[in-house]
């Protein structure tokens, strides 16, 4: 199953959509100072729960591309946006994300125009 941690500055909003779409995701808040959490403290968590940090944080390429993986990424390239439009991106391209996914896709760059694998 793959199983999603979304962070900090991403609405609590995609997770719930996401667990309605049957996967297995928690938010940040979730988590005793969640809003506090540190960007190595979302990595370990990922790591120990094997999990795909979602984000907008910049700071997990920069991690990705010195360490690699684990954690795995989906990195979100829209700028800041209506909590309703992001759900609707991710509703309509869901299935193109689970595919990457499931085909072993470490890192992936999801914009409004294409979806990048790494």
């Amino acid at each position: 199953m793959i199983k999603f941690i979304v962070d900090t500055q991403l609405p609590p909003r995609l997770a719930k959509f996401l667990q309605e779409k049957g996967f297995d995701a928690i938010h940040t808040t979730f988590f005793p100072e969640g809003h506090l959490l540190k960007d190595l403290e979302i990595v370990k968590i990922a790591i120990d729960e094997n999990r795909i940090i979602i984000s907008k944080d910049n700071d997990f390429l920069d991690n990705f591309l010195l360490k690699g993986t684990p954690p795995r990424v989906l990195l979100l390239q829209f700028g800041n946006l209506p909590n309703g439009e992001l759900l609707e991106l991710f509703d309509i391209n869901l299935s193109n994300l689970v595919h990457f996914l499931k085909r072993g896709a470490d890192f992936l760059f999801f914009s409004r125009d294409q979806i990048i694998e790494y």
